[in-house]
């Protein structure tokens, strides 16, 4: 075993030992159905097991564990119980789940571990199995890594599969027949030998004292009704009408508000800040600092208390980041991949050194991209209460276990003291896995006086105090043989880590400088057929806070890695299709996205003049997506006409939120690798709205086609698959449409 994976396996060992957990175990369905105690009840609501209630009119409740932050995560969940307990979709509903463990998300860490998912070694196996026990001891509730079906596809049908059998099991007791003899379809329960039959609502009351088989089984796919067939999404009705709530919309009895103001120099902390002005203001109740960091003007309403901030003359520390740049980054970035330091290796294959010392043909390279705010359309907010020693918190947030914790650790709290409430959320894409708004706002509720106060970030704030996906370099070198194939692939990744960036601000006593698989995922895991491979990874600490982006390493990295397999392909003399498909020839499902891309957008047929097609394919999150972009030149800037997307992402639960999470993942990521960038001046962020943060508006956009590879695999991720490939597919298209080559992003002629 070589060192790297001794230590990881020496750490999880570790935890093991430390949690008092089975390591080669992962937590079954089963052991996640709970009982009619986890999942609370009120009124006449009825719970069958910790994710099934049942209402005396046959309505159906359906736990959700995750956030609903646009993905439609409510309706594929609600559909996983719906399709194994034959209910009738028209009368299911979903309700935030509480933070307990049969919660917990055992499948995101897996995201975590720095194995291919086709690495079925036993090292590979005992890490995913720990890191799911683990996780599932921790009851880490948290909605991201493209996980939630994910996580949820065993549990939640067993959860349907085994309310179902416990309706069957009271309807037969009740007529005296055989349980086998009877049906259930659209919330029914039938007998056909009979005729009788009778609703879930009329039998909650007396299924609520059925035991739950151990024996249940799951449906065959050939039997599903529901699952794979496009349904529209709960959650739409409510957006489209106004009642829909998310945090911000959150306004309990007595409400105030709070405006915030943090140093704009990173790092930086308040000197001085006179409140009595500000309190004197309108409506003003209240003005402080906290954390050092901050300035807090509290109101009866928000404008109010904006206004007042904003009237003041704070005094900053900006401390040691004064003079910071942007260049001064991408100088460290750059001294990274130069010096002496070999950093970490993720992949060592062959010897690519050995290899390149010999080549008489080599090509040389070198990828760059910028920090990336999140600029998610929901202003950052959070509500909080402080009243007769307990704490309720309502916060769009992706970590809610977290949350929960973190909120009784500020106000002095156990975490039973501590309720939560999950409202909708207006975009995340990694930003609400952070604690600061929580952080913040209950900070300020325990200076309130039992009023409740809520917490709003104004844009300029949210632009200029995110926690940025990582600025990034890439340097490649590839050895050709005479034909132009590759012998050897030598790639070294620099950027910020991720997790140690996250763990500081999150856990902070686990925090440690060690192999960070988020920020070089997409890298070390290439699948073209390389004899000789080494990817090492480099990590550059920076002042500058960074966390998980929509797609996270992949973002970057498969915009290198995509981008220079294009450039062996051209030294070849090779189309860049073909000769992805001879390099994927033991990689199936990569070669099928990629050529389902392909033949859609009609690749190599004839284009309108003065338009070119690009290509690219990447693996993440579970998933396999290729994407095809047609471009044009305009005005000297490139512009995206079409946009052909294949998507293997397993068995497909709704095909409707896989079209829809396809074209936002386009949106998102093509802002991002045309106008995506921020820069850094004298230890300020320069960017503070859209004006300065450009995102792509409704007459630059593509025309979009979405194609779903049919698979009976596990199901694999949605939400960040379709962004790797997007901005590497477009500077592809450049390629081939100008001649140069970009390898910088945003892509800029």
């Amino acid at each position: 075993m070589k060192r790297r994976g001794f230590l990881i396996a020496g750490g999880l060992l570790g935890g093991g030992v430390l949690l008092g957990v089975s390591l080669t175990t992962p937590p079954s369905a089963r052991s996640r159905l709970g009982d009619k105690h986890s999942f609370p009840t009120s009124g006449e609501q009825v719970a069958l097991n910790g994710w099934v209630k049942i209402m005396p009119d046959g309505r159906v409740i359906v736990a959700s564990p995750r956030a609903e932050m646009g993905q439609g995560v409510h309706t594929a969940l609600a559909m996983l119980v719906a399709e194994e307990m034959d209910a009738d979709w028209a009368s299911v509903s979903t309700e935030q789940a509480p933070v307990a463990q049969i919660y917990a998300n055992t499948a995101l860490l897996l995201n975590v571990l720095p194995f291919a998912s086709d690495d079925d070694s036993l090292l590979a196996r005992i890490a995913r199995r720990s890191v799911q026990k683990v996780g599932y001891a921790l009851s880490l509730q948290v909605t991201g890594g493209s996980s939630s079906v994910r996580d949820a596809w065993a549990p939640m049908r067993l959860a349907g599969a085994t309310a179902r059998a416990m309706l069957v099991d009271a309807a037969a007791q009740a007529w005296g027949v055989a349980a086998e003899t009877c049906s259930v379809r659209a919330g029914v329960v039938s007998h056909p030998p009979s005729g009788r039959s009778i609703g879930f609502g009329e039998l909650a009351a007396a299924t609520a004292k059925i035991a739950p088989r151990s024996d249940v089984k799951l449906k065959d796919p050939s039997e599903f009704r529901l699952i794979g067939k496009p349904t529209a999404r709960t959650d739409i009705p409510a957006k489209v009408n106004g009642s829909a709530e998310f945090g911000i919309d959150v306004k309990p009895v007595g409400l105030l508000f709070a405006a915030i103001r943090q140093c704009p120099v990173l790092g930086g902390k308040v000197l001085r800040f006179d409140a009595s002005a500000a309190k004197a203001a309108r409506g003003v109740a209240d003005a402080f600092v906290i954390q050092d960091q901050a300035v807090v003007v509290v109101a009866d309403r928000y404008w109010r208390a904006k206004s007042a901030l904003e009237a003041q003359n704070v005094e900053w520390d900006e401390g040691p980041n004064a003079k910071l740049a942007s260049a001064q980054i991408s100088a460290q970035l750059q001294a990274a991949l130069t010096g002496s330091d070999t950093g970490s290796g993720f992949r060592s294959q062959g010897d690519a050194d050995k290899a390149l010392s010999q080549a008489s043909r080599k090509l040389e390279a070198t990828y760059s991209a910028p920090f990336l705010a999140h600029a998610a359309m929901e202003p950052i907010n959070c509500t909080a209460q402080f009243k007769d020693g307990h704490l309720t918190v309502w916060c769009g947030t992706q970590v809610a276990s977290l949350a929960r914790w973190r909120a009784a650790k500020i106000a002095g709290l156990d975490s039973e003291q501590v309720t939560l409430h999950v409202p909708l959320l207006g975009g995340g894409f990694g930003r609400r896995l952070e604690l600061d708004m929580i952080e913040q706002a209950v900070l300020i509720a325990m200076r309130t006086k039992g009023q409740p106060v809520k917490l709003i970030w104004s844009r300029e704030e949210d632009m200029q105090h995110d926690m940025y996906r990582p600025a990034a370099m890439a340097s490649f070198a590839a050895a050709l043989d005479e034909q132009g194939q590759a012998l050897a692939w030598l790639n070294r990744v620099a950027a910020p880590s991720i997790g140690l960036s996250t763990t500081e601000r999150l856990l902070p006593a686990f925090a440690a400088d060690s192999p960070d698989k988020n920020q070089i995922e997409g890298a070390f895991d290439l699948p073209y057929a390389i004899p000789h491979l080494s990817v090492r990874q480099l990590r550059v600490k920076t002042p500058v806070p960074v966390g998980s982006w929509r797609s996270v390493g992949h973002s970057y990295n498969a915009f290198f890695t995509e981008g220079f397999i294009d450039e062996l392909a051209h030294a070849a003399g090779k189309g860049p299709l073909e000769y992805r498909r001879v390099l994927l020839a033991e990689k199936p499902r990569h070669r099928a996205v990629l050529e389902l891309a392909a033949a859609k957008a009609g690749w190599g047929q004839a284009l309108p003049a003065g338009r070119a097609l690009g290509i690219a394919v990447h693996e993440s999150f579970g998933s396999w997506c290729a994407q095809v972009a047609e471009v044009s030149v305009q005005d000297g800037q490139p512009r995206v006409h079409r946009f052909v997307c294949a998507i293997d992402c397993g068995v497909v639960v709704n095909p409707d939120t896989v079209e829809a999470q396809m074209q936002s993942a386009i949106v998102y990521g093509l802002s991002a690798a045309l106008f995506g960038e921020i820069t850094i001046k004298n230890g300020r962020i320069e960017q503070s709205n859209f004006p300065s943060y450009e995102v792509i508006r409704i007459a630059q956009m593509p025309v979009i086609e979405v194609h779903i590879m049919p698979s009976s695999a596990p199901p694999g991720g949605v939400g960040e698959p379709g962004t790797p490939p997007i901005a590497p597919a477009v500077a592809n298209a450049l390629f081939a449409l100008t001649g140069q080559r970009l390898r910088r992003l945003p892509l800029k002629l």
